[in-house]
């Protein structure tokens, strides 16, 4: 039995951590600086934001190396301190976990490399597999659980993720960001990534949705997920309401009363790992946790009934039409 069956046998449902960015950025992180070189240069800061999750309730949380490719580092003149950098993130959390004093979950956080691959870029599957292999090494003797793969946009980087979990024997999890019209910007629908998953011979433990464009989405797409058979459990990773400019700076409106509703209604939408993702703090994970303990499992909620608690849905589909919006390039840091 896999560490999430043993975990989710016991209960139904694991509650994950929030953003990791927002929270740092809460503490001083500057835009345009990398995260994950805190790791050494600020490692009070970044075990604060891993204890504030811990304390919260979370029985997961994700590393301090969402950038930590050496596609990503590069951009930072850090590209050959890509061991070192995630060994360093998965250390600290595991620290953190062991003096919980109960089972916390470490997952390291695996982002996309921010490059297009064949055949709409030059990236192949392969070297994007080198690319995240290099990545997994370091997390894993950082002492990681699993490897947790977020925010992919298209069934090449997420097979090429697969790829590199597999060539180390690494359990892993995976989730894809619906932030175009139901689709990923690559294209990717709920039914895709089922039958994605489905046919990978390195499995994740779990798979789902993280990030978007607004709860009410992601739940949207997490029921395109269930009525598609998964045969794996599903994760949701929503944000904490919608991003907004105030004073120069991207704020979520989402609050812990509404991250509440959003946890138990993506419960009973299906998915059995529930955390936040850009936006949300420890107040939402307490607010979350406090409810997935005492709100009785419900049946699954029709679209309107998502709406009527969460907000209105930014598109009228859900991706599966038969028009797919176009293709966005863009490069994007976990909030």
């Amino acid at each position: 039995m896999n560490i999430l069956a043993q975990v989710l046998e016991n209960r139904g449902w694991l509650l994950a951590d929030g953003a990791t960015g927002t929270n740092l950025f809460d503490i001083g992180l500057e835009a345009g600086e990398a995260p994950e070189l805190w790791n050494f240069e600020a490692p009070d800061k970044v075990q604060s934001v891993y204890q504030g999750a811990v304390g919260a309730g979370s029985d997961i949380i994700l590393t301090n190396s969402f950038g930590g490719t050496s596609a990503r580092l590069k951009l930072h003149n850090a590209q050959n301190r890509v061991k070192e950098l995630n060994e360093r993130s998965a250390q600290l959390a595991r620290d953190v976990a062991l003096k919980s004093g109960r089972r916390v979950i470490v997952a390291g956080s695996v982002g996309p490399t921010g490059e297009l691959l064949h055949p709409v870029g030059t990236l192949t599957e392969e070297e994007a597999s080198e690319i995240f292999s290099e990545q997994i090494e370091g997390l894993l003797e950082g002492g990681v659980d699993l490897i947790w793969a977020e925010t992919i946009s298209s069934a090449e980087e997420f097979r090429a993720v697969a790829a590199a979990a597999a060539v180390h024997s690494a359990p892993w999890c995976g989730t894809m960001s619906f932030d175009t019209a139901g689709r990923t910007m690559m294209g990717v629908t709920a039914p895709d990534m089922v039958q994605l998953v489905n046919e990978l011979e390195h499995k994740p433990l779990a798979f789902g949705a993280n990030c978007g464009t607004g709860a009410s989405d992601l739940l949207r797409t997490i029921i395109g997920f269930t009525k598609a058979n998964p045969s794996v459990p599903l994760i949701a990773k929503g944000n904490a309401g919608i991003p907004k400019f105030v004073d120069g700076h991207v704020h979520y409106d989402g609050t812990p009363e509404l991250m509440g509703d959003y946890a138990v209604l993506a419960r009973d939408c299906g998915a059995a790992i529930i955390g936040g993702c850009c936006g949300t703090r420890p107040q939402h994970l307490e607010e979350m946790k406090r409810r997935l303990l005492n709100d009785p499992k419900g049946s699954v909620p029709d679209l309107d009934a998502i709406q009527e608690r969460l907000g209105a849905f930014s598109s009228p589909a859900d991706g599966t039409e038969d028009t797919a919006p176009p293709i966005r390039q863009r490069k994007r840091r976990r909030g």
